[in-house]
């Protein structure tokens, strides 16, 4: 069945392919923040588009759980976008926006790590498998669909637990960004490995470090430094990674939010946006017109096979046809815009985009932008005070090393912990509501004629699963 439903997706790309050839207009494409003209950039644009990291369905993985799927084909569109926004984050903050994939003398090994991060395995930190396990966290069951907000919350759980990289990941609630809160995200040490030994705040402890066969060490008790010993010091600014999540319609997008999606894929900090029509989730990387650019993760291929130090043949996770284009009127409402602010200059200018071309643009304001964390919600970061009780509580929140066991379908996400151990619970007062707000019984919401609905849980937004290629 899996060889029919193959030779079948076969034909429907390679007629795809044919159709989606780029149109010959001498209006300019927009491509994660690069400007083209197909007249006379053709090939650029190409090689900037194959050089995104592209990933697709796979199947013959091992199963997530041990018990579970070993395919995501049919479910796991919306992760592999994630997976894709997240990748181009790490590109660019790694290699540079400029970086080109295929280039004579072999690709860097920032690169490779970066790969290897989002291989089919279970021990892989954005593999399909721990995104899925963390999902369960977010009351996803392994192998049912996600949406984009479902999708935001689990890449910012999982860079916590990333040894080599010390991304910040803020992903905004409705439809607010919070400067204030963003920054200090960015100057705390990482998280990630919940490492306090370069900070000063006490002894380090467990890590969910990977253990190799034969190793004496167990999973867990591997302790090491400051990720980045070269540095002044931990409380530097973290490279961020900013998710924001929202709703441009009720039922289908609202036209007059498409030239405010336009303006974000114009940004330098553009990591494209999440999202699809009905049934399908695609990640989207630019425009041209009318038209959006996307990369389709409906293609099932098998998992790559491959070892730890040993390079995996990369040609499969990039894209090496015609990008594929829709109307940006089909789009669904739910969606999640994605930036990469590699300092703090970077993420001033920024917010000075956003003030320029969105905000000061009344009827282009998809989102709110303000200094100040709002009181009536709940703190959002650690204290160094409250790290110990998380040093104690950190070994139930290890999803690598419990893969293969059932009960670590019910394991605690690390917010969870954050908000049920440590956090002191914050009573809503309604007579108190940021600017632009007003209060009801039970919430705060914005008034309609201001910017879109309150934002909801994008995961139930999507209409329901995607299905397999029939």
């Amino acid at each position: 069945m899996e060889a029919v439903l193959a030779k079948y997706e076969n034909k429907i790309n390679a007629f795809s392919e044919y159709l989606e050839d780029l149109p010959d207009t001498a209006e300019p494409v927009w491509i994660l923040g690069a400007r083209y003209n197909i007249r006379t950039d053709k090939s650029e644009l190409l090689a900037d588009v194959r050089s995104r990291l592209w990933f697709t369905y796979r199947k013959k993985f091992s199963p997530i759980g041990g018990t579970g799927p070993s395919s995501d084909a049919g479910w796991g569109c919306m992760l592999r976008c994630g997976q894709m926004i997240l990748a181009q984050a790490l590109l660019c903050w790694r290699l540079g926006r400029d970086w080109r994939w295929g280039q004579e003398g072999g690709e860097p090994e920032e690169y490779r790590r970066i790969l290897q991060s989002f291989l089919d395995r279970k021990d892989c930190c954005y593999s399909i498998h721990q995104m899925a396990q963390m999902g369960v966290g977010e009351g996803k069951s392994v192998g049912e669909w996600y949406g984009p907000n479902t999708v935001a919350q689990v890449l910012k759980k999982l860079a916590l637990f990333d040894d080599w990289n010390s991304l910040a990941v803020y992903v905004s609630m409705d439809n607010t960004v919070v400067i204030e809160d963003i920054k200090k995200l960015c100057q705390q040490p990482g998280r990630g490995r919940l490492r306090t030994e370069a900070c000063g705040w006490g002894e380090p402890f467990a890590t969910t470090d990977s253990v190799e066969p034969g190793s004496s060490q167990t999973p867990g008790n591997h302790v090491t430094s400051c990720p980045h010993p070269h540095t002044r010091s931990c409380s530097e600014w973290r490279p961020l990674l900013l998710i924001i999540p929202l709703r441009v319609g009720i039922n289908h997008i609202n036209p007059v939010y498409i030239q405010a999606i336009k303006e974000c894929f114009k940004m330098p900090q553009s990591l494209g946006m999440l999202g699809g029509k009905p049934n399908l989730a695609y990640y989207f990387i630019g425009f041209i017109g009318e038209e959006l650019i996307y990369l389709d993760p409906h293609t099932t291929q098998s998992a790559v096979e491959s070892e730890r130090g040993v390079d995996v043949d990369d040609h499969s996770y990039h894209c090496q046809r015609t990008p594929r284009r829709m109307k940006a009127l089909s789009l669904d409402p739910s969606v999640a815009l994605g930036f990469f602010c590699k300092n703090e200059e970077d993420f001033d200018s920024w917010c000075h985009l956003v003030h320029q071309e969105i905000l000061k643009k009344r009827n282009l304001r998809m989102f709110e932008l303000v200094e100040k964390h709002p009181p009536h919600w709940p703190p959002s970061f650690l204290q160094p005070s409250q790290m110990s009780k998380l040093q104690e509580l950190s070994s139930l929140n290890r999803p690598t090393s419990c893969l293969n066991q059932k009960k670590s379908l019910r394991f605690l996400t690390f917010e969870k912990l954050r908000l049920r151990f440590i956090l002191p619970k914050v009573t809503v007062k309604t007579s108190r509501a940021a600017p632009g707000l007003t209060c009801s019984a039970s919430r705060c919401v914005r008034p309609a004629t201001e910017v879109p609905q309150k934002h909801t849980d994008t995961s139930k937004s999507l209409l329901p699963v995607c299905k397999k290629p029939q």
